[in-house]
């Protein structure tokens, strides 16, 4: 059998995009191929689960676009089907003066975004989280949590309704070019299609070498690593909160994230890992460490970003270290209080000057899309980024 479209990837952007191209192009024989056991294993089900504003993203760009629109689609959709998602709202706080600037420029880069932004003082802060310390904030009224894995649980059985298939235990070895067919050879067997679409992930630079490009950028696994507040300290924390990040750096900064079921979450840092799953800090792969180190992007981005780099390894190394972020947003939080949580790993493409690429990248091949950057919010944006993508597949 020759499908017309292949996804390889059962994340929650591959699952998108097969939703959305099968409504956009009905009858057409698709399939996702999936390496794990289940849907959603990594990146889409070890996150915070949070519904993006698309407050941070810089005007114009895709994942300013995309976040905002995406934040819409996809509450809409959790509310279609019963999906237990929570609009919060969140904060993000200046816990001193020094940070007011970069606070001010968030703040004008949500209302350029078209999103609903609001200036907080001290006192205002404290009539939402009691707990929360800072010298000013803004709050974000349409960000809200959810559990994506549920997200994507939907999206199988929509694609299946629709007539796709999701095949797992499918880890994709190799891709031949029969003829304008691609031939991809799985751990599961072998699959023809008339269209490849990549949705791998932490392996999307992998696959599209193998579908014969040879993509600028390069995957770099970075490991975030989450504490959880204990069930009696729960109330120090209500909705997210979040620091004034540095967006000279690509992540957000430890912060606090209360669940869909009530938990809350602290973190994640953003560390190095050692392989490309590497959700432990003893997991090593030599040849994805090798991968990495011998990048030279990878050393001129280090350089670049060596003090944030050692605090975020400090962080890692020193749970005290680690508490000591957190109390500037909530002084009450203790060491005892948290309790480590599992941990995710981030893709991020980086270029051979050493720049992190700051959008979603995505790449044109022979009768192929390959979606090689697509780190937060591309969860929330997967509708969105689905509808692009559907958008560019020829029809088949």
């Amino acid at each position: 059998m020759i499908y017309d479209c292949a996804i390889v990837g059962g994340g929650v952007v591959g699952l998108a995009t097969a939703l959305m191209l099968g409504r956009r192009q009905s009858g057409l024989k698709l399939v996702v191929l999936e390496k794990e056991a289940a849907p959603a294993m990594h990146q889409s089900g070890r996150n915070s689960g949070v519904i993006h504003s698309g407050v941070y993203y810089k005007p114009g760009s895709l994942k300013a676009k995309m976040a905002r629109e995406g934040n819409r689609g996809m509450v809409a959709f959790c509310e279609q089907h019963g999906i237990a998602h929570r609009m919060s709202g969140k904060l993000i706080v200046a816990t001193c003066k020094q940070e007011l600037p970069a606070l001010n420029m968030l703040y004008r880069r949500g209302v350029d975004n078209g999103i609903p932004v609001k200036r907080l003082l001290p006192e205002q802060v404290r009539e939402i989280e009691p707990h929360v310390h800072c010298v000013s904030a803004i709050a974000v009224e349409s960000t809200g949590v959810v559990q994506f894995r549920d997200v994507c649980s939907k999206f199988v059985e929509l694609i299946r309704e629709q007539g796709g298939e999701l095949v797992t235990g499918a880890r994709v070895n190799a891709i031949r070019d029969c003829g304008g067919i691609h031939r991809i050879e799985t751990a599961g067997g072998v699959f023809e299609a008339r269209f490849l679409v990549n949705c791998a992930g932490l392996y999307s630079d992998r696959i599209a070498r193998l579908a014969g490009l040879r993509p600028e950028a390069k995957i770099v696994p970075f490991r975030g690593e989450y504490y959880e507040i204990v069930p009696e300290r729960r109330h120090l924390v209500g909705s997210p909160v979040y620091p004034v990040p540095n967006m000279a750096f690509p992540f957000l900064g430890v912060h606090f994230t209360k669940t869909v079921d009530g938990a809350v979450h602290a973190g994640p840092n953003a560390v190095l890992a050692f392989k490309r799953e590497g959700y432990r800090k003893t997991d090593v792969s030599g040849w994805d460490l090798l991968e990495t180190l011998g990048f030279p992007g990878f050393w001129k981005m280090a350089a670049a970003n060596f003090r944030e780099g050692c605090k975020e390894m400090l962080r890692s190394a020193s749970k005290r270290a680690f508490v000591r972020s957190l109390r500037q947003l909530v002084p009450e939080i203790a060491e005892d209080d948290l309790v480590v949580a599992e941990a995710g790993v981030r893709a991020q493409a980086l270029l051979p000057d050493g720049k992190l690429v700051d959008d979603f990248l995505f790449l044109d091949g022979r009768n192929s899309i390959h979606v090689c950057n697509a780190p937060s919010p591309a969860a929330t944006a997967s509708l969105e980024i689905g509808r692009a993508i559907a958008e560019r597949v020829p029809v088949l």
